[in-house]
């Protein structure tokens, strides 16, 4: 199974990071094939709702959105790591997930959904606050990006209360169940999370 994965994270070796990093490690190990982007360090411009996708299913932008296209239309599963901003996800992630608009419009609009059956997608979220509603609304950003992708198995892992760079190292749990839910979606079967 190849699994496209992304850290939205801009703190470098970050709590996302660490949860995406277990979570890598169980898809490996049941055999996944990886594709990983780091967010922050790509250019990847926001999107400017000029309408020409809805045309072509195409964006016009030529930046580094034109690397991750084919690896959502190629893959079997997508593994989201991001932590809550201001009850959202950050702006590098955002922008990739607007950035997404070309394929809604291929979809919904042209009528040419990705193919593919049992497409997984895994969101592992973590926030500082010890709130549901930062996590309550990245997943709604989440689980409307893995719709649009054609992901229709959805998992989300959210860790809250977590906030200093490492803190959750000391948190032993989550750290096996981002593990066991890598080993699930490289095995092409996601077990339930939080609802989305």
């Amino acid at each position: 199974m190849r699994i496209v994965a992304f850290i939205g994270s801009p703190r470098k070796g970050g709590n996302s990071r660490t949860l995406l990093d277990e979570a890598l490690k169980g898809a490996r190990q049941a055999g996944a094939e990886l594709k990983i982007f780091d967010l922050p360090g790509m250019k990847i411009e926001g999107c400017r709702n000029c309408g020409c996708c809805a045309d072509t299913g195409n964006c016009v932008i030529k930046d580094d959105m034109q690397l991750i296209y084919p690896e959502l239309r190629a893959c079997q599963g997508v593994i989201l790591a991001a932590p809550v901003y201001f009850s959202g996800l950050p702006s590098q992630t955002k922008a990739m997930i607007d950035r997404c608009q070309s394929i809604w419009c291929e979809k919904y609009l042209l009528k040419k959904p990705i193919p593919g059956e049992n497409r997984a997608g895994l969101f592992i979220t973590v926030a500082g606050m010890d709130k549901k509603e930062g996590e309550k609304c990245s997943g709604a950003t989440a689980r409307a990006f893995f719709l649009t992708v054609s992901l229709t198995d959805m998992k989300k892992l959210a860790y809250v209360g977590i906030d200093a760079k490492s803190d959750v190292l000391k948190h032993p749990e989550a750290l096996k169940e981002v593990f066991e839910a890598g080993a699930e979606i490289a095995s092409g079967r996601l077990k339930q999370g939080i609802s989305f």
